[in-house]
């Protein structure tokens, strides 16, 4: 049952991603693509200390900032590389195109990540299915992106 429920959140966030990018570049076609980048952090910075003040969260644990390890906070960084390119991308390509795009090579560097136990993460198995699958997606991918 819990695995479920997480991958109906995994679910959840795809969603979000996909409205997210759309109106990520409908804010960038007014304002510009760098403007939007930043608005849309400034935007996400206010919300998440809304919830920590309003959900009594607390900022204890950003005591525990030294500890963590280092590329940990390349996270922030890749954040507006992500935003940057979606903003830039939905436009020319569409939203189909570029989220298939994203997907296929998210789930590429996921399997990656996990086969060789990457940036701290725990390492599972690369099985002759996780093949099948990442073949399966790049045919599925180039059928998507043919039109």
């Amino acid at each position: 049952m819990v695995k479920w429920l997480s991958l109906s959140l995994a679910a959840l966030a795809g969603a979000a991603m996909a409205v997210q990018g759309t109106l990520n570049a409908a804010l960038g076609k007014v304002v510009g693509i760098w403007e939007s980048t930043l608005i849309v952090h400034l935007i996400g910075t206010v919300t998440v200390l809304i919830i920590i003040l309003v959900g009594g969260i607390g900022f204890g644990n950003l005591t525990k900032i030294p500890q963590a390890p280092w590329y940990a906070y390349l996270g922030g960084l890749l954040s507006v590389v992500i935003i940057y390119a979606v903003v830039r991308v939905i436009p020319q390509a569409g939203v189909g195109n570029a989220t298939t795009a994203i997907i296929a090579a998210q789930i590429i560097t996921a399997l990656l990540i996990d086969s060789l136990g990457l940036l701290g993460m725990k390492k599972y198995a690369f099985h002759y299915t996780d093949i099948l699958g990442i073949l399966l997606l790049a045919v599925g991918t180039r059928i998507l992106l043919n039109n």
